[in-house]
């Protein structure tokens, strides 16, 4: 009996089908990247097994997908549109889907940590398979106690995607994107499991959103500037006396370096001050003026900012907690308070590890006790752009800088997070070895985080808009491979979320007209009795 034509064609494929076979590699291939001819459309971030020529298998992940229709693609008018339509869907050739793919390496290695790329590009006609979740897993989710788990892969949502610690201490962490796309929850997950360790971190809080996490290790504290702390242009910088007032500021100079003011007694510094300032302007008469405009400056920060600036506190940076998430509350200060005592801070926690590791090497337990950081700390420094911006030097900036550069000796981890990358300093963003980017619009903002990263090209950048709220792209250290991950949510968060003015409005509506009724209600019993 003669074999029938469909059943000896060389070009009939005798493999049964296979529900993961997602397509075949066409056109010119390289060791970096291939595109594919898709049996239907890929999601960005999609996971694939390509077979190389060795029969060893390479992992890619897809970057971008594009769909054309034959019958549809050079349309003129409205009525064309719809004859095509109809041609379009009765042939079923009429589609096609390319899928671009980068390669990742070969998968063996991978599970190694080794990232090779083949020697030898995929060849055209080679299939192209849906990865294996198993060998997901042994990928993005290690079992080493330095990992903890932030979500899952994007298109594979049965696969863990965890994250190294270890890696945020030692070079350092950005978080990218527009404003309510998830930011700030992906900070609390990273703080819930710090605290859970049990490490030390300090956030500082510029909006009040962290008010809400919950645990035995997670300390709160409200941010404070002693001004004998600080020094005359810093203090100039907190009661908010002009730059350009130079006779302003030569005044405050001259009384607040005075050697008795900071010597007295703490309590007393502010009568000192204005005394002083007093009799700068009684004996020079050319300074009367602007002396009561000083003392005027200082009155109004005494009454703006008294629960701020305490002469008598202790330490600010004795309030931290070792072993603890430490919340910082900076929301009562203005932008320019905020950089002073932020730069103060992170100065004071470089310091301290600095110590911390000279006493180690020297083993001299009798200073032991002055050391308030025993082991690494991480710090987290929100609306980054304002702090650390791009054209204007700030205190923040220049200590942010340092620590970028020198933190991963001495155990201070940076992490910055903003919604204006274009913003940022470009020295200090590029020195953050990891990244967490989520929806990004603007171009300005998609070319400086191109240009801070090795690991960012064109075709990912093109993808970011149309990522959702709580998704993200990881690259770098903290991940072992590049990966789109969806995020885990905290629960127990409120802030940070969008706010709901209609029901707002409706709920205090109601409040008003229930107190009306008891109000009315109370004086009709008080009638009664």
């Amino acid at each position: 009996m003669l074999d029938s034509p469909e059943s000896s064609s060389p070009f009939i494929s005798q493999a049964p089908f296979n529900r993961d076979l997602l397509g075949v590699v066409i056109g010119v291939t390289n060791s970096g990247y291939v595109i594919f001819e898709g049996k239907e459309p890929i999601g960005l971030g999609e996971y694939v097994i390509i077979t190389n020529n060795d029969k060893k298998k390479i992992l890619g992940v897809v970057e971008s997908c594009f769909i054309k229709s034959d019958a549809l693609d050079d349309i003129s008018n409205f009525q064309e549109a719809l004859e095509s339509k109809s041609v379009a869907e009765i042939n079923k050739r009429d589609k096609s889907f390319k899928v671009n793919v980068k390669i990742l390496g070969i998968l063996d290695l991978l599970k190694q940590s080794k990232v090779i790329l083949p020697e030898i590009p995929p060849l055209p006609g080679t299939e192209v398979y849906k990865a294996d979740e198993n060998d997901l897993g042994e990928i993005f989710n290690p079992n080493e106690e330095s990992w903890i788990k932030v979500g899952t892969l994007l298109r594979n949502s049965s696969v863990p995607a965890k994250i190294n610690i270890n890696k945020l201490t030692t070079r350092h962490l950005g978080i990218l994107a527009m404003t309510g796309m998830g930011k700030s929850n992906l900070v609390s997950l990273i703080a819930k499991s710090i605290s859970e360790i049990p490490g030390t971190m300090v956030i500082f809080d510029y909006h009040d959103e962290y008010r809400f996490l919950e645990g035995g290790n997670i300390n709160f504290v409200q941010a404070q500037i002693n001004p004998r702390l600080l020094t005359a242009e810093k203090f100039a910088e907190v009661i908010e006396i002009r730059d350009n007032a130079d006779i302003q500021n030569t005044i405050l100079l001259r009384a607040f370096d005075d050697d008795d003011l900071k010597k007295k007694t703490e309590g007393n510094f502010w009568d000192f001050l204005e005394i002083n300032i007093k009799e700068i302007g009684f004996k020079e008469k050319r300074f009367t003026n602007s002396a009561d405009r000083v003392l005027d400056k200082i009155k109004e920060a005494r009454r703006r900012f008294d629960s701020i600036l305490i002469p008598n506190s202790s330490d600010p940076v004795s309030q931290i907690k070792e072993g603890k998430v430490n919340v910082i509350n900076l929301i009562e200060f203005t932008e320019k308070q905020a950089n002073v005592a932020i730069a103060f801070y992170l100065e004071s926690i470089l310091y301290q590890r600095k110590l911390s590791k000279s006493q180690s090497l020297k083993a001299k337990g009798n200073t032991k006790n002055q050391i308030l950081f025993h082991s690494p700390v991480i710090v987290v420094i929100e609306e980054a752009h304002v702090f650390i911006p791009k054209n204007e030097n700030t205190d923040t900036k220049y200590i942010a800088s340092k620590v970028a550069r020198e933190g991963r000796k001495f155990g201070v981890g940076l992490i910055i997070v903003s919604q204006r990358p274009r913003s940022l300093d470009p020295n200090v963003l590029s020195q953050m070895g990891s990244l967490s980017i989520m929806k990004i619009v603007q171009q300005e903002d998609q070319s400086q985080i191109g240009s801070a990263s090795e690991a960012i090209n064109g075709k990912i950048i093109e993808q970011l808009p149309s990522l959702n709220p709580g998704e993200s792209l990881f690259v770098g250290q903290w991940v072992n491979l590049p990966s789109f991950i969806k995020i885990d949510e905290i629960r127990e968060r409120t802030m940070g979320k969008d706010p709901e003015p209609v029901k707002e409005w409706k709920n205090s509506q109601i409040s008003k007209e229930l107190s009306i009724e008891d109000s009315q209600l109370y004086i009709r019993e008080e009638y009664i009795d």
